[in-house]
């Protein structure tokens, strides 16, 4: 199976320590972002993965290197030009994903306990869904909204009142979902995405194509998830890991 991890990222919120390392490289429990994410997506059965890069890049190369790929298939999509966003990124890697198979994304900075193999089979389950994505109740002012069939209908700023893709859309009938950095796509999104600028995020493509194309939400009840891309929550994480059997 193949997979993606988000590792671009500039990192500002981890600064200063990003201001001489990358933000996948940072380390939590002695090994960087990076390699909790390999490993966790190696032991779900993962064992082809392209790496997004673009701040201080030779580093996170080098540094794959002196893993020997973790002895799996792993390659890069130099970004170092420009920063594509989500959707951009996952355009630019289109060569990589040539087998007509879904493939998984998954953030470098976010740890969990799920079933990454289940999220993917859950996707195959359902040849028509362009991605499932996988979302949870917790708070924020940033939603995603799903209908009860968990198909994406919209998102909403609860702080400013904007929704997408329309204004004024009914909220009040959709469940209120926060994107949680992990998700599946099939191939198909790349046909959808020859019309898009060169840089765009990958939520703001699915909230356009989201009347067309069916978009899901998968939800685990018993999801526990971390997001490590903030100064305050690297000890948080330090105690997520020994805490979980799954991260």
């Amino acid at each position: 199976m193949k997979a993606m991890i988000f590792a671009a990222g500039l990192g500002t919120r981890l600064s200063p320590i990003t201001d001489n390392l990358p933000k996948a490289l940072v380390p939590i429990n002695g090994k960087p972002l990076l390699e909790h994410i390999i490993l966790k997506l190696k032991a779900a059965g993962f064992d082809e993965i392209i790496v997004n890069i673009h701040h201080f890049p030779d580093l996170i190369i080098d540094f794959l290197k002196s893993k020997n790929n973790f002895d799996i298939r792993i390659e890069v999509s130099d970004e170092r030009e420009m920063l594509l966003d989500t959707g951009g990124g996952i355009r630019k890697a289109a060569h990589f994903f040539d087998d007509g198979k879904p493939f998984l994304v998954h953030n470098v900075d976010i740890f969990s306990n799920i079933d990454l193999a289940e999220v993917y089979n859950e996707h195959l389950r359902d040849c028509d869904r362009l991605a499932t994505m996988v979302v949870s109740k917790r708070e924020t002012f940033r939603y995603l909204l799903f209908d009860e069939k968990k198909c994406l209908r919209g998102w909403i700023n609860e702080k400013t009142g904007e929704t997408k893709p329309e204004k004024n859309i009914s909220v009040d009938s959709y469940n209120k979902l926060a994107y949680a950095g992990i998700q599946v796509v099939s191939p198909k999104v790349f046909q959808l995405m020859e019309k898009e600028n060169e840089k765009f995020p990958i939520v703001d493509f699915y909230l356009r194509n989201c009347k067309a194309e069916k978009i899901a939400g998968y939800i685990s009840e018993n999801l526990k998830m971390l997001d490590v891309g903030k100064l305050d929550s690297l000890h948080t994480a330090e105690e997520f890991i020994e805490n979980q059997d799954n991260y």
